[in-house]
């Protein structure tokens, strides 16, 4: 893999960057910090990875869910 971090301004060789890859790598992180504002998750209550996966995905279509009903006119 290859780092998609941008470098900071101050940088003497700026290091190269994909924008694209730099995007979604963007919509990950923003992805994870709105399924960790569910404290269950956050704070891993479940002891079984079972319970914790099915967690998981269950705030992600509750996101999802709310952020398509946002959208619409």
């Amino acid at each position: 893999m290859t780092p998609c971090i941008p470098s900071t301004r101050s940088r003497k060789q700026p290091i190269p960057l994909d924008a694209l890859l730099c995007c979604q790598r963007h919509r990950i992180e923003i992805m994870f910090g709105r399924i960790k504002d569910w404290r269950r998750i956050a704070m891993r209550y479940d002891r079984c990875a079972r319970t914790f996966i099915s967690a998981i995905v269950l705030a992600a279509t509750a996101i999802f869910w709310l952020n398509q009903r946002v959208r619409l006119p």
